[in-house]
């Protein structure tokens, strides 16, 4: 007989038909990653726009597949293609081509205003384009006598290279706003004028020449590493998650997580956020995952019994984590692998007890939530576990590929051109997610898009950390971290995660995480933090910028789906994401790097990853008011005191915190058991 004070179950039937990438979400993308929508564009343009992105697609996978071979040959993919007498898979011709192609890209895409939005202005948009090529043409034309004149550019240099800074700038405002080019003018002004600046500021002026001719032509500025690796790691991994977003990887990950979701109270939450690192292992944006499976998710979350706006915190919480769950995390991730020269696959090993601890600490939060909301259990009439993985068992290869092929020892481009090579191949298994010659081309399309506001980023990034590097400003500024710090890691620590916030604020999670590597990570270096714990440090919290106030742009998103009030969802996403804000100040104190399972046994990673996966459970348990029943407030003193006991590296503080955390429970269980009443005689 059924308990009538059981809440009743709600029969939620998800709408699995609707496309992930529809215009609704599109738009809301856009509004949120971006500063303005891309032009929807029609007849003669539309044909040229497609065929542009589509061919510097297989640009980006001709360059690729030209250091790739046959597996177990020595066969080479593709013969070497020259242009204007010069190789073009030379690094830097290769890479003002690319960047050519994308500003051109930008510039008919996005509109200088939103008024021009309808249709393309043929001075605003067409000059700049045109500009744009001339930039590129020139170089290659000049290639062997312009790559010596770097710190001596002729007038002529000097021309193209203020035109290439402009037009470079001009796209990075189009894309993502008005902040990062401001702050790569300041970074030339001061470079041109550091004679006048104050105090420890001051410094050697650079000659105007020699400041656009580096940007220009040499390979600190524009063409630096961040756009190199956005011109062969990022475009692909955008390529390959298009291809699988056309093939329907992503909506199988999402029904996947509807399938292993439980009949519980709290069922409806949980599945969001499987939903979302399942979906985040392919897409690599937190604002994307969060919108697509936002419009798929939100009416079980309602018929659940959560509100607009937890349901917004609970969707834009669980999106966020995408950039950092492997195998395809953010574009920082490539970045930081090339800066610290180890391989991609080194990057997703650092990442993995992170993300765990990321979704952990949010799962628990939204759990505890749930069952103080009195959320009511979910029915799925969805597909089930067994019934997917028969039909779409192929679609699995998407969690493993990469991994397989770094394992197998090959380089992170081969290894992704590969893996784009076997999604495609195995989406003809069945017809529903066969790719057909008009989807591939919407996907090579796609991707390329994709890519364009990332590329623009890197290139006025590399600008300013260009600047940064070359005049000292970037070792002051860590000086003066240092001095905010005291010299003290846990102090310095705090004022790196206050200037990360800060720099999130205005600024992308790529574009924060490259402004902090000439001016964070030298500071935490100087205190003995690994290098590699302290890129992972900044990289987290440039992600964890995106959910923090008063500026969180997954929360925003969230709320433009869910129409809630986008404030209170980015508090209550906050206080989610609340405990992950932790995580770093584990791997960066003496012997963390256990944490990120590097340059430590197996053994003693195992110790420290148990150790903060029961540090997480304690402190949300504590935080939230929850273990097995609702908590006092002697008990939530106790597990919080063994949370951040056993978050600290070190045996003893793990014992002292395992003591707490045992205590903890064990009151629990006390006060569970019925109190044994006198029998009366």
């Amino acid at each position: 007989m059924s308990d009538p004070t059981a809440p009743e179950e709600v029969i939620v039937r998800p709408d699995f038909e609707q496309v992930v990438a529809d215009e609704k979400n599109r738009e809301i993308i856009e509004e949120f990653e971006n500063e303005a929508k891309t032009r929807t564009l029609s007849g003669w343009w539309a044909r040229v726009v497609t065929g542009l992105a589509v061919a510097t697609t297989l640009f980006a996978l001709y360059y690729a597949a030209a250091g790739a071979e046959v597996p177990g040959t020595s066969v080479v993919l593709v013969p070497t293609i020259s242009l204007l007498g010069q190789t073009i898979t030379t690094k830097q011709i290769y890479e003002m081509l690319f960047l050519a192609a994308i500003l051109t890209l930008t510039f008919l895409l996005y509109p200088a205003h939103r008024r021009f939005l309808p249709r393309i202005h043929p001075v605003l948009d067409l000059v700049p384009a045109a500009a744009s090529v001339a930039m590129a043409l020139y170089v290659l034309a000049n290639f062997e006598q312009v790559i010596y004149r770097a710190n001596s550019p002729t007038p002529t240099d000097f021309v193209f290279g203020v035109m290439a800074i402009v037009v470079v700038l001009e796209a990075a405002r189009r894309t993502i706003g008005w902040h990062l080019p401001v702050l790569g003018v300041i970074a030339i002004a001061y470079a041109y004028l550091a004679d006048f600046m104050p105090g420890p500021f001051r410094g050697p002026p650079k000659n105007l020449d020699d400041i656009v001719g580096n940007q220009y032509l040499g390979t600190d500025g524009m063409l630096g590493q961040p756009l190199l690796v956005a011109a062969t790691f990022i475009i692909l991994f955008t390529i390959y998650g298009a291809i699988l977003d056309y093939s329907g990887a992503g909506k199988f990950y999402v029904d996947l997580a509807f399938a292993l979701t439980g009949r519980r109270p709290t069922g409806a939450a949980r599945t969001v956020t499987v939903a979302s690192f399942l979906l985040g292992t392919v897409s690599g944006s937190g604002v994307a995952t969060t919108v697509t499976l936002g419009s798929i998710a939100y009416p079980m979350l309602k018929k659940a019994g959560h509100d607009r706006e937890s349901s917004g915190a609970i969707l834009s919480a669980g999106g966020i984590g995408a950039v950092i769950s492997p195998p395809v995390l953010g574009p920082a991730a490539f970045i930081m692998a090339e800066l610290l020269r180890i391989s991609y696959l080194e990057v997703v090993i650092m990442a993995m007890m992170p993300t765990i601890l990321f979704y952990l600490g949010i799962l628990l939060t939204i759990e505890i939530d749930a069952r103080r909301l009195k959320a009511q259990p979910i029915v799925l009439d969805a597909p089930g576990f067994w019934w997917l993985t028969k039909r779409y068992w192929y679609q699995y290869t998407s969690l493993f590929a990469i991994i397989v092929f770094l394992l197998l020892g090959f380089s992170t481009i081969t290894a992704i051109f590969w893996s784009i090579l076997l999604a495609i191949g195995v989406s003809y298994i069945r017809r529903d997610t066969a790719l057909d010659p008009l989807k591939l081309i919407a996907a090579f399309a796609s991707g390329t898009r994709q890519v364009l506001a990332v590329a623009a980023t890197t290139a006025v990034a590399g600008i300013a950390v260009g600047i940064l590097l070359q005049t000292g400003l970037g070792l002051r500024i860590s000086s003066l971290i240092l001095e905010l710090g005291q010299h003290n890691l846990l102090l310095t620590l705090v004022v790196s995660g206050i200037v990360l916030w800060v720099l999130g604020l205005s600024l992308p999670i790529t574009a924060t995480y490259l402004v902090a590597v000439p001016t964070v990570i030298p500071a935490l270096v100087t205190l003995d933090v690994p290098a590699p714990a302290a890129h992972m440090f900044v990289f987290y919290y440039a992600v964890l910028s995106e959910v923090s106030p008063p500026v969180a742009l997954s929360p925003f998103a969230a709320a433009a789906i869910t129409g809630g009030n986008p404030y209170r969802t980015m508090m209550l996403t906050w206080k989610y994401a609340l405990p992950c804000f932790l995580v770093p100040f584990m791997f960066t104190q003496p012997g963390g790097l256990a944490i990120l399972w590097r340059d430590t046994g197996i053994v003693e990673a195992g110790v420290a990853s148990v150790s903060a996966i029961a540090g997480i459970i304690a402190i949300v348990s504590g935080i939230g008011g929850y273990l097995l029943k609702p908590t006092t407030l002697l008990e939530r003193v106790a597990l919080v005191g063994a949370g951040l006991l056993l978050l600290a590296p070190g045996a003893i503080a793990d014992l002292a915190g395992l003591a707490l955390f045992a205590a903890g429970i064990g009151s629990q269980v006390l006060r569970a058991r019925p109190v044994a009443r006198p029998q009366q005689a």
